[in-house]
């Protein structure tokens, strides 16, 4: 695929199961992934086109085989990136629309809520990136304040960029904007019926955000994997997570 300014996307589609039309799930991936994300979001789409989606993956800019830089990858080009694959989704593959993502896909899927609108049927989060200030401009989670130290932040002085997870170069426009957009805010002002999928011991991505959020919101269910943290790790999680995923989008 293309997105909107022109970089090319990897992209890969999961045709949906002929006993029934259930629509189109377009997944975002998370920051250190791409659209595999290391493998669950394969199995979630195998399992959700058995159950009769088409799905969407694809690899934002700067990940996996698109187009783009580690460095150059922003907020704002992953809008673009996302819009690209929903305005593809909405004009060549089944109605009605959902979008899943995963971490830090969703703040792209959630400061894309207003422009999606009522073509947007419902969405799926995955330990989700709501609150970018508490997570990393002022973390609180282990992840956060080793990877967005203040040594680390210096880095964007003197190299322009610094390491996240030890392999993904964080630009200092990203930086940035990470001071500047609200996810959290629109997550909460939308009434588009969701699900947030988080893990208990998340120690990447705040489980207590992402529960408060989900009950101050209506129109939105919350699935707790006991004993997960921000990956899912064991096969258990991973299918508990699937499980109540597609449980929700089936019913």
């Amino acid at each position: 695929m293309t997105s909107i300014d022109g970089l090319p996307l990897e992209a890969a589609i999961h045709p949906g199961a002929a006993r029934g039309n259930r629509g189109t799930l377009v997944y975002a991936h998370g920051i250190t992934a791409d659209l595999d994300e290391f493998g669950p979001a394969v199995r979630l789409a195998d399992r959700l086109a058995g159950a009769g989606f088409t799905v969407v993956r694809f690899s934002f800019r700067g990940h996996g085989r698109s187009g783009g830089t580690q460095r150059g990858m922003t907020i704002a080009g992953e809008m673009l990136d996302l819009r690209a694959v929903v305005e593809y989704a909405l004009k060549e593959l089944p109605a009605p629309l959902t979008i899943a993502a995963s971490s830090f896909g969703a703040v792209s899927a959630l400061l894309s809520l207003p422009w999606l609108g009522d073509r947007l049927h419902r969405l799926v989060l995955w330990r989700p990136v709501l609150d970018l200030r508490r997570t990393f401009v002022e973390p609180e989670t282990p992840w956060g304040r080793e990877n967005f130290s203040h040594q680390q932040v210096r880095r964007l002085s003197t190299d322009g960029f610094f390491v996240l997870n030890g392999v993904f170069e964080v630009g200092s426009v990203l930086y940035e904007e990470l001071w500047r957009y609200d996810p959290r805010r629109q997550f909460l002002q939308s009434t588009i019926p969701a699900l947030v999928v988080h893990g208990d011991q998340d120690s990447f991505i705040s489980y207590d955000i992402a529960r408060e959020c989900a009950e101050s919101r209506t129109s939105c269910t919350f699935h707790t994997v006991q004993g997960a943290d921000h990956g899912f790790d064991l096969a258990e999680q991973e299918e508990d997570a699937i499980a109540a995923t597609v449980a929700w989008l089936t019913r």
